[in-house]
């Protein structure tokens, strides 16, 4: 619980790199996700090349935060893997909220960014890491150490709770 409610967006990170064993971390809690039917219609691309990262914001306009970051995690939905069609999608968002969740346990720092359904983010992605037509582009998470600090947000309330019936 403390990982899932301490958890805050972080848009700044220090130079220090991310291992290999923790990027495999990350992945192994995003494939340990909840997927519609067991489809796991997830792919995985790791950016950590700073020429790659860096052309992220030619196509993506709130991404400055990706120019600090020493790696990122595109968490893309398969089509051919599909089973129940449309539900990739929530898959894909479950993926990306364990990485969240795995990135908070480990003292790193990440933030959600969204590419699908923005045709010109899933088209950049596609283009700039030649992602297959049956792939597409659904978030990106840039991840590092964090080079700030946020309180935990408190964002319960009890009035969205309904019982029974609305």
């Amino acid at each position: 619980m403390n990982a899932i409610l301490s958890r805050r967006s972080i848009r700044k990170y220090t130079n220090r790199s991310v291992d290999d064993a923790t990027i495999k971390g990350l992945l192994t809690a995003a494939m340990a996700a909840p997927s519609a039917g067991n489809q796991q219609p997830w792919q995985f691309v790791v950016m950590n090349e700073r020429i790659v990262l860096d052309q992220v914001s030619s196509f993506h306009p709130h991404s400055a935060m990706i120019l600090q970051a020493q790696c990122s995690i595109l968490v893309c939905g398969d089509l051919e893997k599909e089973i129940h069609k449309g539900y990739w999608v929530q898959d894909c968002a479950a993926a990306t909220e364990n990485i969240l969740i795995a990135v908070q346990e480990k003292g790193l720092g990440a933030v959600w960014m969204g590419i699908y359904p923005r045709e010109e983010r899933v088209d950049g992605l596609r283009k700039l890491l030649d992602i297959p037509a049956q792939v597409i582009p659904f978030s990106l998470i840039p991840v590092g150490y964090p080079a700030e600090t946020k309180e935990p947000s408190n964002r319960f309330d009890p009035v969205r709770i309904h019982y029974n019936k609305w």
